[in-house]
């Protein structure tokens, strides 16, 4: 740890993600979200390791879901984002992805908060745009958001990015984060690192850096 200007500078990601001064994002790990990743069962463990290891050091974690409005609330953007995903040619014939009570919006029962852990619903891709949670981190004097859950090429690497924006050090627990295909999550991962914005670190990594066994 380097010290400067009165502060104190990490030089690792184990120092990045030191109780007091990290905070932990499980980002969209939903059922129907889940289903579509590359080995769920170990992506699950591995999470739930991270979790275990973070309310054990006391660091503080927070939740996000992705929710979808009905179709007759939907913007222009919504619209056409809908269009693509679904696949479908016309506006009008989009449906509502996640509705906020369907079983497959609901989050993962092996990765379920605990002790009043906050879940922030979502209707785009960053966690920061539309919730609490950064207002949430600045109060707790957070500088670190370690990012778990799924998916990393789609709603991870733009949430990683926003977080650096706003002067937060985003760690991507690579291992921790589902992938739904390879090529776009390496590219992903890629183009993170190219940045030199945002830190990259493996679940045995943050689990030790937050006093836990590696």
């Amino acid at each position: 740890m380097q010290r400067a200007f009165g502060l104190d500078v990490p030089e690792s990601v184990a120092e990045m993600c030191r109780p007091g001064a990290a905070a932990v994002l499980v980002y969209d790990a939903q059922v129907g979200i889940l289903a579509a990743v590359r080995d769920r069962d170990g992506l699950t463990a591995r999470i739930a390791d991270v979790l275990a290891a973070a309310r054990a050091a006391g660091v503080p974690v927070f939740y996000v879901r992705h929710v979808s409005l009905p179709p007759s609330h939907l913007g222009v953007a919504a619209l056409r984002t809908a269009m693509a995903w679904q696949r479908k040619d016309r506006a009008d014939a989009v449906t509502s992805s996640f509705p906020p009570d369907a079983a497959h919006t609901q989050l993962d029962p092996a990765l379920a908060p605990a002790d009043g852990e906050p879940v922030f619903d979502k209707l785009g891709m960053s966690a920061l745009v539309g919730t609490p949670l950064e207002a949430a981190l600045r109060d707790r004097g957070v500088t670190t958001l370690v990012v778990v859950g799924a998916v990393l090429e789609i709603g991870i690497e733009p949430t990683a990015r926003h977080a650096a924006d706003l002067g937060l050090l985003p760690v991507v627990v690579d291992d921790a984060c589902g992938v739904v295909d390879d090529e776009a999550a390496q590219r992903s991962l890629a183009s993170l690192d190219y940045s030199l914005l945002s830190h990259r670190c493996s679940t045995a990594e943050v689990v030790a850096a937050f006093g836990g066994a590696a």
